[in-house]
């Protein structure tokens, strides 16, 4: 027994004191298949080492390292106390080519001197058909999961039940005009790194409206049984504006997917993330359009969906001169952006502007609620009671596929006398055609012969010298008639300019008033004089019927008619007048002039 101690004493010191030894190695395997993955470690013992470098190595595919790991153990033998460390440096390759080939040493500095490892022979076999794995461990062949790393190896291909780009339809049939919400999704298993659409589906013969989406993989669906992560790329509300199969076209995307390298460490099974750039083409989605009934009712706007009317007035104390709102609400569900104004019968005493739409929407569910507030905007000319009559609006229900009616009730309408005149339209209306003089006219007969009296013969006499004075003047006038531009110049321009410097000069005053009305004067004479138009048949609706027979285009004879209602909504509503007087002159003296250089169509 004392022999066995002794040796068993000598054989513990002698390991103690080779522990104690700094030493550089290199640990691989000999031999690994074409494909598979494989370890190299580089272990320093019994010292703390600076700046590892490994060798190069052209034949294989680094996938990760260095990683470093430390070990420290401690030995006591009859009361000695001796203690060994060591660092690891392990690298993960993959190797590509097969043959025979050298690792180089590795080097690594310690307390200032440079230590390097032997070199290591190491043989790649060709791959016998199944490679893709390592020699630690094989990659999971099962379902790919999202959260799990271990299912996402960078050997499995990503197939289209991995990752797919969807287009959505809420409605496989619907109406004309009624809303369809189309939603693309993209359904991954795996983690996307870069996401940039190549080419956007097309929705030909649809109306757009997009809803805001920040587009992150932040939903869980199930489809066809299986687990994906979902992200919103694009939702927006359709209206389809023709029936028939409308077809919304595949798009194109360049995916970056995320994938890893899973090998074995000794601290157990670590992933290295690998990206892997796609295309990926989305289906195709077809909706169904069914056509609007025929015939369709003569107060359909184009309303397709459900709706309400309310009507109001903003200010009913009515005063003639003043201006007011007549207020048309439309609240429901469908296409309430795309309503169209109705026609509203006022009375003809009134003056009526055009219609202003203020809408406001918001979306729930599938489609699109709200209400659009139509304003219409009136000045009545006269003071007394007044009706706005009753009417119809008229919208088309989907869900029951019929033409529904909303009635809306008259408004009965009292107007005071308030401070002002009438427009100009009404005011020469009313001048045009004077009051018959009743009552005693004071006649009397008287009865003489005078016929030898001077006062005969000059009635034979002034006649005839009257005949040639006016035969001299009108072969004056005709000839002053064939020159066109000296009589625009004489007539209809010289009065209109000479109004202009009067209303010129209430603009210098600042009194809007009397600028406007002046400004008005001199259009309406000016196009009564330009145009031929007697003063009882003088209105916008005339003047553009002759302006379009003499020769004026469309855009000029739309800002002639917008001058007009501007002047006469400054004029008579000043609460709602806005804008430089100083440009709205020179916009009146523009519209002269381009007027004065059309040339007129022959007839």
């Amino acid at each position: 027994m004392k022999k066995i101690f002794i040796v068993l004493f000598f054989a513990c010191m002698t390991l103690a004191a080779g522990a104690a030894g700094v030493s550089f190695t290199a640990q691989a395997p000999p031999r690994v298949e074409q494909g598979n993955k494989f370890n190299v470690t580089f272990v320093l013992s019994n010292a703390e080492g600076q700046g590892f470098k490994a060798p190069e190595i052209a034949w294989a595919h680094k996938l990760y390292g260095p990683g470093k790991s430390t070990s420290y153990s401690t030995y006591i033998v009859n009361g000695n106390k001796s203690s060994t460390s060591s660092e690891e440096y392990t690298m993960l390759y993959r190797a590509d080519k097969p043959g025979k080939y050298t690792i180089g040493p590795a080097s690594i500095t310690v307390n200032g001197n440079v230590m390097k490892t032997r070199p290591l022979n190491i043989e790649v076999v060709a791959s016998n058909g199944q490679g893709g794995g390592t020699s630690q461990q094989q990659p999971s062949r099962g379902g790919v999961s999202f959260d799990d790393p271990l299912t996402q190896d960078a050997s499995r291909g990503v197939s289209g039940n991995d990752l797919m780009v969807r287009i959505e339809m809420s409605k496989p049939r619907v109406y004309e005009q009624q809303a369809v919400v189309c939603t693309i999704k993209l359904y991954t298993k795996y983690q996307i790194s870069k996401f940039m659409a190549t080419k956007q589906p097309s929705f030909d013969g649809f109306l757009i409206e997009e809803i805001d989406t920040q587009a992150a993989l932040n939903q869980d669906e199930v489809l066809n049984g299986q687990h994906y992560k979902v992200a919103v790329l694009k939702r927006c509300i359709l209206y389809p504006q023709q029936s028939g199969k409308l077809t919304i076209t595949s798009g194109n995307y360049d995916v970056g997917v995320v994938q890893y390298e899973n090998y074995r460490t000794p601290f157990g099974t670590m992933s290295q993330p690998v990206e892997r750039q796609l295309t990926v083409q989305s289906n195709q989605s077809t909706v169904n359009v069914l056509p609007l009934p025929e015939p369709r009712p003569a107060t359909f706007t184009g309303a397709v969906g459900k709706f309400s009317v309310k009507t109001s007035l903003k200010n009913p104390d009515l005063k003639t001169y003043k201006a007011a709102v007549y207020n048309y609400c439309i609240e429901g569900t469908g296409n309430i952006k795309y309503i169209k104004a109705p026609a509203v019968g006022f009375p003809k005493e009134f003056d009526v502007y055009d219609p202003k739409n203020n809408v406001k929407t918001s979306h729930a569910g599938g489609d699109v609620n709200g209400t659009v507030d139509i304003e219409y905007t009136f000045i009545p000319q006269y003071a007394g009671d007044f009706t706005i009559p009753a009417s119809v609006f008229t919208y088309f229900n989907p869900e029951t596929g019929q033409y529904e009616d909303v009635n809306v009730p008259a408004t009965k309408l009292t107007v005071g006398k308030g401070e002002g005149t009438p427009s100009n339209h009404y005011r020469m209306q009313n001048m045009d055609i004077r009051n018959i003089k009743q009552g005693d006219m004071a006649l009397t007969r008287t009865q003489s012969f005078w016929v030898d009296g001077v006062g005969y013969w000059l009635c034979y006499i002034v006649p005839v010298l009257l005949m040639g004075v006016l035969m001299v003047l009108y072969r004056k006038k005709l000839k002053e008639r064939a020159n066109v531009s000296l009589m625009r110049t004489k007539r209809a321009n010289k009065v209109a300019q000479r109004r202009l410097k009067r209303a010129r000069g209430f603009a210098q005053s600042g009194n809007r008033t009397e600028f406007y009305a002046e400004l008005l004067k001199a259009m309406w004479g000016y196009f009564s004089d330009k145009l031929g138009i007697a003063v009882k048949d003088l209105n916008k609706e005339n003047i553009n019927a002759e302006l379009e027979q003499y020769g004026v285009g469309e855009d000029l004879r739309a800002a002639t008619l917008a001058l007009l209602d501007k002047c006469e909504f400054a004029q008579y509503a000043p609460e709602l007048a806005s804008g430089d007087m100083n440009s709205v002159m020179q916009e009146a003296s523009d519209v002269i002039g381009r007027l004065e250089n059309v040339k007129p169509v022959k007839k």
